[in-house]
This record gives structure tokens, sequence and C-alpha cells, in this order.
């Protein structure tokens, strides 16, 4: 049996962080505690940013170090080899949004086939990734999603899209690294899962290195993976598979309501679960077909997965498992699991301040939203901070 305990322990999860890394966390978390606050300092931000106010050094020295890994790739390399030192591998993620332009998604293009390479050349970077509008707007996505008639100007431009997803999978293949898309709203989420089915046809014959994004807070995804696996069988391809609860819900259901049709998502946080792990237990009963990324904070899941690996007879290392966290968040997930063995991976954004400001806002939205995520990551900070004092902690006592 796995020990219930996995995660428990504090000293291994925040070995890498000083003092005061440790309090700024215990601040940022405090904060992020309160919706309002985050609510009020989201809109402030914002307000800030468009009137060109002195707050970047700010945002810096606070959101942008305790989830971001630097500006550049470079940057990010001591932050890299130091966790990769504790068995933590990394996903560098360039986390600039909101582009609409072909020369800025030919430019995207041109910085993600250099991360692939970049990757290719550190052990310590196993997966490189791609966000489908990071690369083609938003609006081609939907359309192709909603079947709707193009333009001839939207035919090329969609080829284009076609030719750039392509590109980077091509790039992967050459540089035998593993690359997955993110998944995104569910509106334009069927055209990126039809053109990801199409590059594991063409790219995961001989070996799975191209994954698509399963978002499991969507109830339809269990059966979808299914069909996909039967599909792949017939076919001669395997799969590569990335599964998430979902970062969009309020979104998607606020959306279900404004045109009166039934939501994609979960009726809740049970259903989700349930589904989530229905998912991951597909997946881990046809490893021979599908390789899995296991992306959760949700304790439940991971330690059910631990579970099943050991029921399985399965090596905690073997390389068809991946598991991964948000940097900045659930260090006593990913660095319980590295210092066992498993395959644990940080999921480390960096870009220039400003331009990664959307993606800090929504990590600190999101956390507030999930259920006593924040609470959770609050407590374990406290918790390590006690235990450097010398003070008796929860783990001392053996509470959990």
């Amino acid at each position: 049996m796995i020990n219930r305990k996995i995660f428990n322990d504090t000293k291994t999860a925040f070995k890498l962080k000083s003092d005061l890394e440790l309090d700024r966390a215990i601040f940022l978390f405090s904060m992020m505690n309160k919706k309002t606050l985050v609510d009020a300092g989201s809109w402030l931000t914002k307000f800030s940013l468009k009137l060109h106010l002195p707050v970047e050094g700010i945002i810096k020295k606070t959101i942008f170090e305790q989830f971001c890994g630097g500006i550049t790739e470079e940057d990010c390399k001591p932050l890299t080899k130091e966790m990769y030192s504790k068995k933590l591998h990394s996903i560098l993620d360039y986390s600039v949004e909101g582009k609409e332009t072909e020369e800025q998604f030919d430019a995207a293009l041109a910085k993600k086939m250099k991360l692939i390479k970049f990757a290719a050349e550190s052990e310590e970077l196993p997966f490189s990734l791609f966000k489908p509008t990071g690369i083609g707007r938003f609006a081609i996505w939907e359309k192709i999603t909603e079947r709707v008639n193009l333009s001839d100007d939207e035919k090329e431009e969609w080829e284009r899209v076609k030719e750039r997803v392509d590109a980077l999978c091509n790039c992967a293949y050459e540089n035998d690294v593993r690359l997955y898309a993110d998944a995104e709203e569910s509106w334009m989420q069927l055209a990126a899962d039809e053109l990801m089915e199409d590059m594991m046809k063409t790219y995961n014959k001989d070996k799975i290195l191209i994954y698509n994004t399963f978002q499991c807070y969507r109830w339809d995804r269990l059966e979808y993976v299914k069909n996909l696996h039967e599909k792949a069988k017939k076919e001669g391809f395997k799969i590569g598979a990335k599964i998430v609860r979902g970062a969009y819900m309020e979104k998607e259901n606020a959306r279900a309501k404004k045109y009166d049709y039934t939501s994609p998502i979960c009726e809740n946080k049970e259903a989700t679960d349930v589904n989530f792990n229905s998912v991951m237990s597909y997946c881990l009963a046809n490893l021979g077909d599908i390789h899995l990324f296991i992306g959760t904070h949700n304790e439940v899941s991971n330690y059910l997965a631990l579970q099943s690996m050991e029921d399985k007879g399965l090596p905690s290392n073997d390389d068809r498992i991946w598991f991964s966290q948000l940097y900045g968040m659930s260090d006593h997930i990913s660095f319980n699991l590295a210092k066992k063995g498993y395959n644990s991976a940080k999921l480390l954004p960096f870009g220039p301040v400003r331009e990664v400001v959307p993606y800090l806002l929504r990590r600190a939205q999101e956390n507030t939203s999930v259920k006593g995520q924040t609470g959770r990551e609050l407590s374990l900070l406290q918790e390590e901070k006690k235990r450097r004092k010398g003070q008796p902690t929860k783990h001392d006592r053996g509470e959990h």
C-alpha cells in the first residue's frame, strides 16, 4: 500500500525555498484566500498597466517570482537545474497570450520551435507544449469547430494554422521531444482535437511523442477517450493523453446559460473528480496504447494513480506515466513524487512581466475558485515555517 502521508513531508516540499521565499509565499496565499482582495488586486493591476504606471517591479517581486521562472528561457536555467538536482523535471511555458496577427503567430511558432530544440538539449526538460490559439486566431478554431463555411481567405488562414501545428509536431518528432497541445474553451476544442488526432496518426506510430489535453470537467471526455482509443487501434497509432480537470469552468457555464445549451461541464466538483479518476483509470489500464500525463493538484487523484501503479506492479519511474503541477503551487506533491522516484515535472511559465500578467491573474483567480486549494497551500507553508522554528507541527504529531 502507498503511504497515505506521502504528500505531508514539508521539509522535502519546500527544501529549495529560503525563509524569505517561504514568507513571501505565505503572504501571497493569505491574500489569495480572500476573493474580494484578488478581484480588487486584479482590477488594480490591469488598470495600472493600462495607464503605464510603474508597477512592474512590484509584480515581479511578488506574484511573478512565485509563479514564473524568469523573463527568458535562459533566465529559467538555474531554477530548472536546481529542481532537477531534486529529481524534479521542468516544462517551459512561454506564457504570452492574446495575439491576433499572422506575424505574431509566425513569431510564436518560431519561439515554440526554439523551445523544442532547447528541451532536446536539456535532460531536465522532458516535454514541450503549445497553445492552439497561440498560433492561430481563436475565431478560426471556433469556425472550424462549428462547421461554418469559410471564405477563401479563411481557408488559406486555416491551412497556415495546420501547417504551423504540423511544423511543431515534426520538430518534436525530429528532436525526440514529447509535445502536448493545451486544451482551451469547448467552442473551439473540436477543431483542436481533430487536428491533434491527425498529428498522432502521423507521428505516434513507432513512439508516443505527440499528446493532446483532455479536460475532465467536461462530462463527455471519458467517452471521447474510449472512442479515440478504438480509432487508434484500428488505424495503427498510439495516444498521448494529458489529463487535467480544466480551467474555464465559470466561462463555460456562463456561455451555456447565455446561449441556452446544455453546459459541457460536470454538474459539480464531485462529478468532476469521478470523471477525472475514471479517465485516468482507463488510460492506466491501456498503457500499451496510451501514455499518460497526469496534470493535477488533487492529492486524492495523485494517490489513486500511485496505488494503481503499485497494484499493476509498475515501477515508479515507468516512462509511460508522468505527473505535473504548476510552478509555485503544490510543491508537497511535486517534490515528494520526485523524491520517491516518480516522473514528476513542474510547468514553469516565463516571459516579459507585462506580457504574462494575464496568465498570473488567471492563476490568482483559479486559486480563489478551487475550493480548499489555497487553504491547503497556506497550511502546508505555515507547517514548514513552524518546523524550521523548531515548533511541533501536525506532521510531527502524526496528524494529516
